[in-house]
């Protein structure tokens, strides 16, 4: 592999990146778990002395792992915690350069306080809107909103421009649930859907429930527009797993205890695929990183999008499972680039939002136009540019797009090289002229 095509951790940090399986309260702050458990130690609501090395442990066993899961459910039932931890999730997930995110989270009930499903679901989206990190998108696509959607490799451009994360959610059904209780879930999700609810999860311990119980409010979700994930395959339960498979969901989360017959089935249907690396290892279900289903689905061209999980509980990060991706499996840059793009397919979004994420990987594609050495240069009434690439084709342009929509130097024609479409290129802007005499080299 060609130096400069070798991946860092640097290198994954600044790419955009498309994050589809990330559960609210599994991507907790330590720091914050750490605070609030203090809060009902003193309280005598748990022993604090108990929880506090689990909390401050990265490498945590799976028994500590579940240890983990039993506080943040004690933790997060009541309206302002689930406000703030919802809010830092955010901010965390944009911090590194996540543009598209897809957050899932089960509704509870609290009545002691007063919380339903929906109260808890409105405490959700009001952390959403208390981010003042970064623009977050909740309503439908809106035109006019893609010219502050600007990624850092466009900061060069208009730096006052603030970062923006679309963000959609998914209400978890639990498998705890009752076939009613589901229904309920399901029809909180279709109220909801103008806040930013997209679909619904199924989750929870795969070992409880049945998949018969879930299938009638799964289908009606199906039948009234919302997109469809699945847990599925996280133990071995063959029967299940089929049925789940001709169900048909949109995606399906982990697909790790597949038969022979279920692995055909799963690439016959191209089932998209949320990938959870260090998760799935951690949780003993793949017993080594090197042995992950990743290759043969990769191999096969099969679509996958990799994921988190659980942020905090397995203390890991988007970034992260890039790099281990890249690393364990030997992939470059160029393969990176590609595996986070093709991610646009498969998000719960409507073509307005997968128009404007294709815009930023394109832009991506460019590198930082100015610190990747493209160069915007004004001369003779004509703008030059510059592109230091090999293979960019007329849907890879919207970056140049971008600089030429925003020119307001642009007078004469527009001086470009675009692989060999030069023609193509000029009907695709509509510029006066392409005339490769003029490049500057």
């Amino acid at each position: 592999m060609a130096e400069d095509q070798k991946v860092d951790m640097d290198w994954c940090f600044s790419q955009p990146k498309i994050e589809l399986h990330a559960h609210l309260n599994g991507s907790i702050r330590n720091s914050t778990l750490l605070e609030l458990a203090k809060v009902l130690g003193e309280n005598n609501v748990i022993d604090f002395a108990d929880v506090e090395d689990v909390i401050l442990k990265d490498d945590r066993s799976l028994v500590e792992t579940f240890k983990l899961f039993d506080l943040i459910h004690i933790l997060t039932t009541d309206h302002a915690t689930v406000t703030r931890i919802t809010k830092e999730v955010v901010e965390d997930f944009a911090s590194e350069n996540i543009v598209y995110l897809e957050l899932r989270t089960t509704p509870k009930k609290n009545e002691a306080i007063g919380m339903t499903k929906r109260s808890y679901m409105e405490a959700v989206i009001k952390g959403l809107r208390a981010v003042d990190s970064v623009d977050v998108s909740l309503v439908p696509f809106d035109e006019d909103s893609i010219t502050s959607l600007v990624s850092p490799s466009i900061n060069c451009l208009e730096k006052d421009k603030r970062r923006k994360i679309y963000v959609r959610l998914l209400l978890s059904i639990d498998r705890r649930e009752t076939t009613e209780a589901a229904m309920e879930t399901v029809l909180l999700a279709l109220a909801m859907k103008k806040m930013g609810v997209v679909g619904i999860d199924l989750s929870g311990n795969p070992i409880v429930g049945e998949w018969s119980s879930f299938l009638p409010p799964l289908t009606f979700a199906k039948e009234q527009g919302l997109c469809i994930t699945l847990h599925c395959g996280e133990v071995y339960n063959p029967k299940e797993v089929h049925d789940m498979l001709d169900f048909q969901p949109q995606r399906i989360g982990h697909a790790i205890c597949l038969g022979d017959e279920e692995w055909k089935k799963l690439k016959s249907y191209s089932i998209p695929v949320e990938i959870c690396l260090t998760s799935n290892v951690r949780t003993g279900c793949v017993p080594f990183i090197n042995d992950h289903h990743f290759v043969d689905l990769y191999k096969a061209n099969h679509p996958i999008v990799l994921c988190t999980d659980d942020t905090g509980v397995f203390s890991t990060s988007l970034s992260r499972e890039y790099l281990l991706a890249a690393s364990t499996f030997g992939l470059d840059r160029a393969e990176m680039v590609k595996l986070a793009a093709d991610a646009i397919e498969f998000v719960f979004a409507d073509d307005g939002v997968k128009n404007a994420l294709r815009q930023i990987f394109t832009s991506a594609k460019f590198g930082a136009l100015e610190s990747s050495d493209c160069v915007a240069k004004t001369c003779s009434s004509r703008i030059h540019l510059r592109l230091q690439f090999m293979d960019v084709n007329c849907n890879e342009v919207s970056a140049l797009r971008y600089l030429l929509d925003r020119s307001s130097d642009l007078v004469g024609g527009v001086f470009c090289t675009v692989s060999n479409r030069s023609e193509s290129c000029a009907r695709e802007f509509n510029v006066k002229q392409v005339d490769f005499s003029s490049f500057i080299p």
